[in-house]
């Protein structure tokens, strides 16, 4: 199973605006989400998380807003901003073509060379 160290240069980003386009989350909303979006394939530290948040915050793509948790603590919660959304789209078809690619090319028989 895949971990952050894994994850090709770009991908928590992807990752994260994917998360935040579902529904307003808070930091650890965000971790949650992409565990049980990827069927508990990934894992993400917060050490990775928080730096990844304040960047796509201040890049535009995210939105914060602090709100109150589900057990009545400050938290900041993310929404996706329209620039977000387009980025989203356009890094959701960058990675399926991707990822076509190298399936094809792993699938690729000795005939075929």
């Amino acid at each position: 199973m895949a971990k952050t160290a894994d994850l090709l240069p770009g991908t928590l980003d992807m990752l994260i605006l994917k998360a935040v386009s579902l529904k307003p989350l808070h930091g650890y909303g965000v971790l949650l989400r992409i565990r049980q979006i990827s069927g508990d394939a990934l894992d993400i530290p917060q050490g990775s998380l928080y730096p990844a948040l304040y960047r796509l915050e201040h890049q535009g793509l995210i939105v914060a807003e602090w709100g109150q948790s589900e057990n009545n603590r400050k938290a900041k919660y993310y929404t996706l901003s329209e620039a977000g959304r387009r980025r989203l789209e356009e890094e959701t078809v960058g990675w399926n073509r991707l990822a076509s690619a190298i399936a094809a090319a792993l699938s690729a028989g000795p005939e075929e060379v």
